[in-house]
């Protein structure tokens, strides 16, 4: 279970602090302490560090704005300039968690009062995880009216997300500014306003005695809680507790230690970053051999070029195609094999055994020759096929056959066998 080091900054930079140790289901794990800021440390061991700040340098409000992440930090100074009594560029903004109705709790503070806070924790030698207004330490208790005195101040909340902080003024008069009482029509109230919780230390019962009266006939009902340990418990186990907005946001909030990332990867990140050079140095050592190899063959290859055709002092360009040429300048294997010939005097052999058939046309494209007959029958037509591919070397097909009269016209094809 998480605990934490609650500690309370006063509003006057030389008064003392106080501070406490709680865990995150509410119970306190050390009692309260207060003195020199600079004792607190003493008390954080592994503790979360939680520091409320006074309430009356924050102001609170509620926002529907929809926008997340930096959109919203954005618009946050445009959606509350006319709510604040300073330059926009002078104070910080910051978002809280969405309430229940959907509403976001902003906080607004000089830029000049976090720097004085931070100071004083620095000075200090504390290290805060949070910073959250002292006045959210008041919990949001539904259908109730809370009110906590406290030095001179009243933090006051709705229950539902109204929250503000008064000075010098007793519970009567906060809930007459409220219009909670005085002049109000009971018809239209509504029952969740007409209950009070108020937290105190024990001098609030007899110093506004005669407002307890008052309320007590003016509402259902009044709770007074003493506090006889000050109000740093009570607040320190509501933000505990994952309750208030954390001013450390923005410029103010905690920066990535790169270093701390990539420090326990640093071996292996230096073997990846060794093996990924050699690589690159080996593909670069290869790509020279392979030049000086390409260079060395070209030439070979010009000079025995040259050689053979010494009137042509052209730069090889495509060796591959020069050989080629070669070739088939001097007939070499590319020269195509003559086919018409041959096939003719197949062709002829055949017909000389069936005298019967005429031929009416030959013609030869692309190493095919096509032969239109007449024959006198499909008999013979058949013969002189069989006699022009028992040669081996040509193939003969019967590619149609149409009988005209008392003969039949037909097509044969020959071409080289495999072919």
């Amino acid at each position: 279970m998480a605990e934490f080091l609650v500690i309370r900054l006063d509003a006057d930079p030389d008064a003392h602090a106080s501070w406490i140790v709680v865990d995150s289901d509410g119970t306190r794990r050390s009692p309260p302490a207060a003195g020199p800021l600079s004792e607190a440390p003493a008390q954080t061991g592994n503790h979360q560090v939680i520091v409320l700040v006074p309430a009356g340098d924050v102001s609170t409000f509620t926002v529907d704005l929809p926008a997340r992440g930096a959109r919203l930090r954005a618009a946050l100074p445009f959606a509350l300039e006319e709510h604040v009594a300073e330059e926009v560029e002078d104070l910080h903004f910051v978002a809280g968690k969405r309430l229940a109705n959907g509403k976001l709790p902003v906080a607004v503070v000089a830029h000049e009062k976090m720097a004085e806070w931070l100071s004083r924790l620095e000075e200090a030698g504390i290290s805060a995880d949070q910073l959250v207004p002292e006045s959210h330490g008041l919990a949001l208790v539904p259908n109730t009216l809370s009110l906590l005195f406290a030095n001179g101040t009243a933090m006051f909340n709705d229950g539902v997300d109204m929250q503000f902080v008064m000075h010098d003024i007793g519970p009567v008069d906060v809930l007459s500014a409220l219009g909670v009482i005085d002049g109000h029509d009971e018809q239209e109230e509504d029952e969740a306003s007409r209950h009070l919780l108020v937290y105190g230390e024990p001098e609030i019962e007899s110093r506004f005695d005669r407002d307890w009266i008052s309320l007590r006939s003016e509402l259902d009902s009044v709770d007074i809680n003493l506090l006889p340990d000050g109000p740093l418990p009570r607040l320190a186990v509501t933000v505990a507790s994952g309750v208030g907005v954390n001013l450390l946001q923005g410029r103010y909030g905690e920066k990535t230690d790169v270093g701390a990332l990539i420090r326990p990867w640093k071996w292996a990140a230096i073997l990846l970053v060794s093996l990924s050079v050699l690589g690159l140095a080996g593909k670069a050592v290869d790509y020279y051999r392979l030049t000086v190899e390409e260079a060395a063959l070209k030439e070979q290859f010009t000079s025995e070029y040259r050689r053979i055709r010494p009137t042509d002092t052209r730069e090889v360009m495509d060796p591959i195609g020069t050989v080629t040429s070669l070739r088939r300048s001097i007939g070499g294997p590319t020269a195509a094999a003559p086919v018409f010939l041959p096939s003719l005097q197949e062709l002829a052999s055949a017909l000389a055994a069936n005298d019967a058939a005429e031929v009416s046309v030959i013609t030869y494209r692309a190493g095919v020759v096509d032969v239109r007959l007449s024959v006198p029958d499909v008999a013979t037509l058949d013969q002189i096929q069989k006699s022009i591919s028992e040669s081996m070397r040509f193939d003969a097909t019967i590619r149609s056959t149409d009988r005209v009269g008392d003969r039949v016209n037909s097509q044969i094809q020959i071409r080289e066998t495999g072919t």
